[in-house]
């Protein structure tokens, strides 16, 4: 009898142990930004936009330099990164489309794993996954909502200055709001940068003299203002995150709170969004977990978008479901120096316009294929419709722009294109038809043939049309708005 009290004496003790365990785990908070380029804050090596906390948040954790999204498509990255699968088995691979609901995501594991989950900010994955987290508040509300009450409620966007809700305003109160006897996780998404623009989204604007001009567009009075307007939404976005380190700070749970930083796609600019060029697929990826991570270290190991969650759920002790298709990054945290995979593999649908390329990126060499190469690589209707576009076309018709800017208007496109990134980081000089490039072109070909068959990769029968005119993103007649085929 004795002896069976001193069992039943540790079974207890061990059991009253295992809510201290989990609330051991770390806390995690994602943190997406709206059609951010990689390249526009200051981690990333741009002096002149104002990104004080994503300063903070890179001097107390990892920058990688070589994080590439799966898509440079807004819902269809989305959707991507929640499941960790590829866009096209997301069935959610178009603009707009929603996610279907046998999708598996990782928040539902680590809701079913104890933590408390939710979404604040910009949604965009459509209404039947809604459910996987304990609260989803969307459109930048300040109180959010139980998941179940979220249909139909708080869609009306409020305007602020700038022109765009930022989406921010509710993560500050939804972090505070949290329960305290559980581990969480905060998917914490902005609209901030996505257009329109107007001045007044920061109280200290950027000014045109100061932005940086990427060479494949004009550096005219235009587009430097347009990109001021950027670069204000940027650091308007900056200010939101500061708010949330502060706040972890206050609760004291900043050491164990894991916080990752990405952009959905590039910025909203011709030849940057819907691009498979860097200036679209690649993200700023900042890690901080005080706990694990050495500060102010950065890694060039390659991963993708589809790892974020698979990463999150090893680091929460948290199994993968089967149809996840990225690879954990979580020891690249601990070691800048180890890999996780060779070759990074992107798509482009259907945005706004009609159009498939697919790409294969390793740590030098790019290779994308365009499977409807009749059609120029036209940028989402926003930016056509923006003054960097609006101007290049007046240069176009006047014979004066640069044949590195005139890749939005040409047609037909390269079947394929090959660069070297090391020597040509803004993809300037296709190497596909260089013969002493002969043996990488056919090796990454092989590779994209590989990925194409072993997850499905079909070409649809029938196109997707356009809905908006290409020179000036004007809706076409009879638009219906992009819907999934029954």
């Amino acid at each position: 009898m004795r002896k069976l009290l001193i069992l039943t004496w540790f079974a207890l003790a061990a059991f009253a142990w295992l809510p201290a365990l989990a609330d051991e785990r770390p806390n995690v908070v994602l943190i997406i930004a709206d059609d951010l380029g990689w390249e526009d804050s200051g981690p990333y090596g741009n002096e002149k936009i104002r990104t004080p906390q994503l300063d903070r948040l890179a001097a107390g954790g990892m920058r990688f330099d070589n994080a590439i999204l799966t898509c440079s498509s807004c819902s269809p990255s989305r959707s991507s990164i929640i499941t960790c699968r590829y866009p096209h088995n997301t069935g959610a691979e178009q603009l707009h489309w929603p996610l279907p609901k046998e999708q598996t995501t990782f928040v539902e594991l680590l809701k079913e794993a104890g933590y408390w989950t939710a979404a604040v900010g910009k949604w965009h994955l459509g209404s039947a996954v809604e459910d996987r987290f304990d609260v989803v508040g969307t459109w930048g509300t300040a109180n959010p909502m139980n998941a179940g009450q979220a249909k139909g409620q708080t869609k009306g966007k409020a305007k602020r200055a700038g022109g765009n809700p930022s989406g921010c305003e509710g993560w500050v109160p939804t972090l505070r709001d949290r329960p305290r006897d559980k581990p969480f996780f905060l998917w914490l998404a902005a609209f901030d940068p996505h257009r329109p623009y107007a001045p007044g989204a920061i109280a200290r604007p950027h000014e045109p003299a100061d932005v940086t001009v990427p060479p494949y567009f004009p550096d005219t009075p235009e587009v430097r203002r347009d990109l001021a307007l950027y670069y204000d939404e940027v650091s308007r976005l900056d200010g939101f995150v500061g708010q949330v380190l502060d706040e972890l700070d206050r609760q004291q749970v900043a050491d164990n709170t894991v916080v990752l930083f990405m952009t959905d796609n590039g910025r909203p600019f011709p030849r940057c969004k819907t691009s498979l060029y860097d200036s679209g697929i690649k993200s700023p990826l900042i890690v901080r977990w005080p706990a694990k991570i050495k500060p102010a270290s950065s890694t060039s190991s390659l991963v993708s978008s589809i790892d974020v969650g698979v990463s999150v759920l090893d680091i929460a002790g948290v199994k993968p479901a089967e149809p996840m298709q990225g690879k954990s990054f979580a020891a690249v945290l601990a070691d800048p120096a180890a890999t996780t995979r060779d070759f990074a593999f992107s798509e482009h649908n259907w945005h706004d316009y009609e159009a498939r390329s697919r790409s294969v990126r390793g740590t030098r060499w790019k290779y994308i294929r365009n499977e409807y190469a009749d059609l120029p690589n036209t940028p989402p209707a926003d930016a056509v419709r923006s003054p960097t576009y609006q101007t290049m076309r007046e240069l176009r018709d006047a014979g004066r722009l640069r044949p590195e800017q005139m890749t939005c208007f040409t047609k037909p496109l390269a079947k394929e294109e090959l660069y070297d990134l090391a020597v040509d980081p803004h993809e300037l000089a296709n190497l596909a038809d260089e013969p002493q490039h002969a043996a990488t072109l056919a090796k990454l070909r092989a590779e994209l043939d590989d990925w194409k068959r072993t997850t499905g990769g079909r070409t649809p029968a029938e196109r997707t049309p356009d809905e908006f005119d290409r020179e000036t993103g004007d809706p076409l007649p009879g638009r219906q708005g992009n819907r999934r085929p029954r």
